[in-house]
């Protein structure tokens, strides 16, 4: 998909804030009101912007505790893949699942309390599991970078 200039200054001013009005916009891109409202319908329209969310600032909702966990599964099997997948999907403090190539099939970023909460979360949550054969988990120390912006 080809982006001319102003589709990508569009969508970097509606990543850093997607509750600008098209009035803001506008005057931001230099476009009119009309023009603004029909390039986002378009973007959307097109599955570029897939939707819009509130980012909560974890300090203040205490789930400041950020672990990076390697799963390794028992086996590949098409069926336990599924299963693993299916099953992590409904851990609430697993905020994100990537299926990876290396020494690991999965890693899992997950948000808790504390030391303690990740504990209750692996001992309840995590592995009750089928078909993990170990997991490797990594705590972060401070974030150096963190965005959701994808720059064209």
């Amino acid at each position: 998909m080809n982006f001319d200039e102003t589709d990508k200054k569009l969508l970097l001013l509606l990543q850093e804030d997607c509750k600008q009005t098209t009035k803001e916009l506008s005057y931001k891109l230099n476009l009119s009101v009309t023009a603004v409202y029909e390039r986002i319908k378009k973007l959307e329209n097109l599955g570029v912007i897939s939707k819009y969310v509130a980012l909560l600032d974890r300090h203040k909702i205490n789930r400041d505790f950020i672990v990076l966990c390697h799963i390794k599964l028992t086996q590949h099997k098409k069926e336990f893949v599924l299963q693993f997948e299916r099953e992590v999907m409904n851990l609430l403090e697993v905020t994100e699942c990537f299926h990876v190539s290396g020494d690991y099939d999965y890693i899992l970023k997950i948000g808790v309390k504390d030391m303690e909460d990740y504990r209750n979360f692996m001992l309840s949550k995590l592995t009750a599991l089928q078909h993990i054969a170990s997991t490797h988990s990594s705590f972060m120390i401070s974030e150096v970078k963190n965005t959701t912006a994808i720059v064209l």
